[in-house]
């Protein structure tokens, strides 16, 4: 069912659903290695499609750990409220990833730990990328990280322009293979 789901709006929105299929669980594994779980009070995840990496969160997460959910796609985002409406400290949004800012005041938020992204920056226009970047930089805490995806490293060295450091793994058990980005200041 999700992988039709995800194939069916990858069809109609190919720049902004950017694969065919969900992430492997072996990608999924490999994008929380650097998250420290006794200590994250905020996690956000921009692009959580049909919630695979959500799904390896929730199993890791910590009671008091707040999950925030930004989901674009109308189709994606009613299958996340409908798998997660009963989870407690899951929060979904509708809406872009480049307004962070606003939703996380909307919450009484100020800072988070951890964002994870399934963006597929190498499609997104460019001042989409940069605002998104931008603000991610902004609410990240001073030990916070961005960890996000890439299926080529043609979006690395602009990543990289918004943080100082960048640690990368290669995934070759997801199709297609990905490399994993985990962005620190």
């Amino acid at each position: 069912m999700k992988n039709l789901l995800f194939l069916f709006q990858y069809i109609l929105k190919p720049r902004t659903v950017g694969a065919i299929m969900p992430s492997s669980s072996f990608l999924a594994e490999k994008m929380l290695d650097d998250i420290n779980f006794r200590t994250a009070n905020t996690i956000v995840e921009y692009g959580p499609g049909t919630g695979v990496f959500t799904e390896k969160l929730l199993e890791k997460k910590m009671d008091k750990t707040k999950i925030i959910l930004i989901e674009k796609n109308q189709d994606f985002y009613n299958h996340l409220k409908k798998k997660y409406r009963d989870k407690r400290n899951v929060f979904i949004i509708n809406g872009s990833a480049e307004n962070i800012v606003k939703y996380l005041e909307e919450m009484g938020i100020a800072q988070v730990d951890y964002v994870i992204s399934g963006l597929p920056f190498a499609s997104l226009p460019i001042n989409v990328s940069n605002m998104i970047l931008f603000n991610t930089k902004r609410v990240l805490s001073d030990s916070g990280k961005f960890v996000t995806f890439q299926y080529t490293q043609r979006k690395m060295k602009f990543i990289n322009t918004y943080f100082k450091n960048m640690k990368i793994k290669r995934e070759y058990r997801n199709l297609p293979p990905a490399y994993v980005l985990s962005c620190y200041n």
